[in-house]
């Protein structure tokens, strides 16, 4: 075995043929360190953005005047997955559409809070993360997370979500403090718990530990 080390190097990538609408399954060929040739089968979305990003994911913070800080969970139901996933709201970026502009737009929809523009109403983006892979020995699905600030007033009423028909999404609002033992609760219950949200709610309990 040679010690010399190169850039891997992807040299091909074919396309299968299926009769998948939303998906399409590839065969990459790629040159390793030791300048080995080798294939990596993968899955990806039919059509990307031209921005070359998927979707979004969206950690709302809610800042309440008396109550301690929240975000929102879904639950939905994920056929691959095989049962009702606990995640954050999230959406595919539309052609033409920033990844603030899409967050805003699906957290209106999906949970019913802000607006869905920019300057209007009480949501604003306060941070869009850089470009994230998702499960990369698998995929090329990519994302941004967003965070989002919502103002709420004291008394402000639970807004209702704005689902397209055929979604089947339930909202939740949790404290940050609690989204940990949340979802220990859910998956003790049978949810199946999505990566990201989790690895936020752990990180919050590692940053209370270390502070």
């Amino acid at each position: 075995m040679s010690n010399k080390s190169q850039e891997p190097k992807i040299l091909n990538v074919e396309e299968y043929k299926t009769d998948a609408k939303w998906l399409k399954l590839e065969n990459i060929k790629w040159k390793d360190q030791e300048g080995k040739e080798r294939n990596w089968e993968v899955a990806n979305r039919s059509k990307r953005p031209k921005a070359g990003v998927d979707s979004v994911h969206i950690l709302a913070l809610l800042h309440h005047p008396s109550k301690p800080v929240s975000t929102i969970i879904i639950e939905q139901y994920r056929p691959p997955a095989g049962a009702t996933v606990i995640e954050l709201p999230a959406g595919l970026i539309d052609e033409g559409e920033d990844a603030a502009t899409t967050a805003l737009r699906e957290l209106h929809e999906e949970t019913g809070y802000g607006s869905g523009k920019a300057g209007e109403g009480n949501a604003s983006v306060k941070e869009v993360s850089d470009i994230l892979v998702k499960d990369p020995g698998m995929s090329g699905a990519n994302m941004h997370l967003v965070s989002v600030d919502v103002k709420l007033g004291e008394n402000d009423p639970e807004p209702e979500q704005k689902l397209e028909p055929g979604e089947h999404i339930i909202k939740r609002v949790v404290e940050l403090k609690d989204l940990h033992s949340t979802l220990k609760d859910y998956s003790k219950r049978g949810f199946a718990i999505d990566a990201l949200v989790a690895s936020i709610a752990q990180g919050w309990e590692l940053s209370k530990q270390f502070a």
